[in-house]
């Protein structure tokens, strides 16, 4: 079977470096799972990056940790090429190229926590999903 193809918010990936409780910490620790396959784009990396790096002291991490978190997230996403962008298409301008890097991976699921703020991609035929709804869909207990 064909793996899924997800993008994942910013803000999922706060959250699961936030807490070890959690859908969104468990997506983590399973980004290289077979039944999916995690999209980035030259977009998506720097929000990492700016947001992480925002967020260190409440995280407890160290920039080189943070440097590496992502570095292991591009080391095993498909890296997507922008070559059309959708906008104006979300609710939140910021938002936008989230929509562009889906819409260009052929993403099955969107994962965040603001579904309102892309709610626009559903046109697309690319479910908006919280963590925890795509692991049960995919079966992962909880």
């Amino acid at each position: 079977m064909k793996p899924y193809q997800i993008v994942i918010d910013t803000n999922v990936i706060v959250s699961g470096l936030r807490s070890r409780r959690g859908a969104a910490y468990k997506l983590l620790t399973m980004l290289k799972d077979n039944r999916w396959q995690v999209n980035i784009s030259t977009a998506l990396i720097p929000e990492y990056e700016e947001i992480l790096k925002r967020e260190q002291a409440d995280l407890g991490l160290s920039e080189q940790d943070i440097d590496d978190v992502i570095d292991g997230i591009c080391h095993i996403a498909n890296h997507q090429i922008i070559y059309y962008v959708w906008r104006p298409a979300s609710h939140d301008p910021d938002d936008d190229f989230l929509i562009d890097l889906a819409v260009a991976a052929q993403a099955n699921f969107l994962i965040t926590y603001n579904p309102k703020d892309v709610k626009s991609i559903e046109q697309f035929g690319i479910e908006v999903i919280s963590p925890k709804e795509f692991l049960q869909r995919m079966g992962v207990i909880l």
